[in-house]
């Protein structure tokens, strides 16, 4: 375990096994409406939680990315901010949206009502973690990985001021490192 954790929330092994589930129940149901989905991952935090799920995922996708932001240091502050817009239209996809963690819920809500104008015919939500405690906007994920308690995580994509980000699992970072 990383020296700046207090403990270690999801270790490697139970994030595959979960991404395995995940897959599974997501080829399952894009399958059965005979439709391809774009994941559109949210840089930066998603990454590793894209590449380990779509190594389960058992049929054609597709991806893309955009860049957002609403937090300043440990809070998010409201303000959605497209850093990196989609590199093609989406108009009539059904997107699947992969993201690290719903917290507030206000970058999920902000993106997806994006998506919607710009003419996807679907946002689904997959994401990593999920922390209702903090919610403020109501929105919920349609596939979830684990629900963890309020407290500051890092490893496995999610960061403190650009750390931690390469953890193969997901830790509550120590109060004196924020």
């Amino acid at each position: 375990m990383h020296q700046d954790l207090k403990n270690i929330l999801v270790s490697e092994e139970e994030i595959v096994a979960k991404c395995k589930v995940l897959g599974a129940q997501i080829s399952h149901d894009y399958r059965t409406i005979g439709e391809i989905p774009l994941l559109v991952a949210i840089l930066k935090g998603s990454v590793p939680f894209l590449a380990e799920l779509v190594k389960h995922i058992d049929m054609d996708v597709e991806f893309d990315f955009m860049d957002v932001s609403s937090y300043e240091g440990t809070e998010s502050i409201g303000d959605v901010r497209i850093i990196k817009d989609l590199d093609r239209s989406i108009k009539g996809t059904r997107i699947l949206l992969v993201e690290d963690i719903v917290d507030t819920g206000r970058t999920i809500k902000e993106v997806t009502r994006l998506l919607l104008n710009k003419g996807a015919t679907e946002v689904k939500i997959v994401s990593l973690l999920d922390k209702p405690s903090r919610r403020v906007i109501e929105i919920s994920a349609d596939y979830v990985g684990f629900e963890i308690p309020n407290e500051f995580v890092v490893g496995f994509g999610l960061d403190f001021n650009e750390k931690y980000r390469n953890l193969p699992y997901v830790g509550v970072l120590k109060d004196e490192f924020y």
